[in-house]
């Protein structure tokens, strides 16, 4: 249950006070000898031990394994040996990212045992940053659903209400996150998976543009659908990991040219004229929960503030339902459905059904899908052309009972499948633009609420640089849990 009013990040004069230093300055910490990275993972250890078995977000924690590793990196760092931008920094990677070692269950009894003997790209690439793994954040079966629960190891409680959703599929990355517990966490979002969940646990999570973190391995490579990102307490910590895991790879067909480093540096910027589309229901095709509404609704009046020229606006997404769950059955299809005949009782319903539903997809239905694409794709390119960005909520309903599967109805609306109250996120997904979630405040039951920025394709930097105007100004993101 939410325990009274929140309260505001402090630094406390006690060792966890290492765990509530962002990830930038704690990089920096570390950098300069000042702490090691030895101890900066012993006090998140201790407080994973703590706060861990009240939210259930990290799995296959290792303490032997990460202390030795933060060992060798404090003595790689007194070698005077050249290190990376994320050097001696604890985290957990998606239990669905493959690490090699370590444990890496997808939340499927099917791969309870599963040990990969390689890592995937974002995982390489965290790794060549100098972060150090302690386990893997929960997610649901398969990654399919907003709501982080699995057979393998049970069900994620938001750390702001324990009764409550930590959403998902990256709801395990969001809590931990939450709890401080980890500073940094990688996600992936193919409906809202890094969106939702930093909205409902009260952090930032980025969609990047399809390319702008490569993945691999990928049995999909051609698709924009689903992308991996950053998720993190502040929009500078996304930015500073952003900059390690995004930039060109040959083994992605789709990577982005453009390097890492542009993300570097400060993101303060002029944002005098910057013009801003806010738009609570996209013209009415959204059902969006009263709580959620009034949350929002100064974000338009702080958006004006830090200079932007505010108008209700919104662009026209028709087709982008069509496309989302058209072209995402069929990517469930193609990545699950060996298994699925194979152990067709060991799948949960909902992901069972996608399965099928992508089986029963004819070539022109597919077809259909990649024309009402691209149409969608320029349509929003010529709103983009109007307007720097968009500004919406992340996700329609507030953090919802954990003991539901998804909500059922929103304000009296049925919502008959576990899609069909995530449109505010999977919609934007359609459009291939990058979008990330900034805390935006809190119900009167203590419950967070996010506000989605939207900007044109590949727009990124720009993107931060508003979120992190936004996050200056409101402070949401510095209200802990009270666990």
């Amino acid at each position: 249950m939410f325990r009274g009013e929140p309260r505001r990040e402090e630094e406390p004069d006690v060792p966890d006070s290492l765990c509530h230093h962002t990830a930038t300055d704690l990089s920096a910490l570390i950098r300069e000898r000042e702490v090691s990275a030895r101890e900066v993972m012993q006090a998140h250890l201790d407080r994973i031990e703590l706060l861990n078995p009240k939210v259930n977000a990290l799995v296959s924690v290792d303490p032997e394994r990460a202390l030795a590793a933060a060992a060798s990196a404090d003595e790689w760092l007194a070698s005077g040996a050249p290190v990376g931008p994320l050097h001696g920094l604890p985290i957990a990677h998606k239990d669905t990212h493959d690490s090699a070692g370590i444990r890496t269950t997808y939340g499927s009894p099917l791969l309870a045992d599963n040990v990969p003997d390689r890592d995937e790209l974002v995982v390489e690439r965290l790794k060549a940053a100098g972060t150090i793994v302690m386990g893997k954040t929960n997610v649901p079966e398969f990654a399919a659903g907003s709501h982080t629960f699995n057979p393998v190891f049970g069900t994620t409680a938001n750390p702001y209400a324990l009764d409550r959703s930590a959403g998902g599929s990256s709801g395990g990355a969001a809590a931990s996150l939450a709890c401080r517990m980890q500073p940094l966490a990688d996600g992936s979002d193919m409906g809202g998976s890094l969106r939702n969940p930093a909205s409902f646990c009260n952090v930032v999570g980025l969609r990047p543009a399809p390319g702008r973190v490569p993945t691999w391995p990928d049995l999909a490579a051609w698709s924009t659908l689903s992308v991996q990102g950053p998720m993190a307490r502040t929009v500078s910590d996304v930015a500073l990991m952003l900059s390690a895991i995004a930039g060109p790879d040959d083994r992605s067909p789709i990577a982005i040219s453009e390097p890492g480093s542009v993300f570097q540096g400060s993101l303060e910027a002029d944002l005098s004229g910057l013009r801003v589309a806010f738009s609570m229901d996209l013209d009415g095709e959204l059902v969006v929960a009263p709580q959620v509404r009034a949350v929002l609704e100064p974000a338009a009046q702080v958006l004006t503030d830090i200079g932007g020229a505010v108008e209700e606006a919104a662009p026209d997404l028709t087709g982008a339902d069509e496309v989302f769950r058209t072209l995402r059955a069929w990517q469930f299809e193609l990545a699950l459905g060996e298994l699925r005949d194979a152990h067709p009782d060991r799948i949960k319903p909902s992901l069972r059904d996608n399965i099928d539903a992508g089986r029963a997809l004819t070539g022109a239905d597919v077809g259909r899908a990649e024309r009402l694409h691209a149409e969608l794709y320029h349509r929003v390119r010529e709103f983009f052309g109007r307007y720097d960005v968009l500004a919406l909520p992340v996700s329609q309903v507030p953090p919802f009972d954990i003991d539901l599967e998804f909500p059922t109805e929103i304000g009296g609306v049925a919502m008959p499948s576990y899609l069909d109250w995530m449109r505010s996120a999977y919609w934007i997904s359609a459009t291939g633009c990058p979008a990330i979630s900034v805390p935006a405040g809190f119900t009167p039951q203590g419950l967070p609420v996010g506000l989605q920025l939207v900007a044109p394709h590949r727009g990124e930097r720009r993107l931060l640089e508003v979120a992190h105007a936004f996050e200056r100004a409101t402070q949401h993101a510095a209200v802990l849990p009270q666990l």
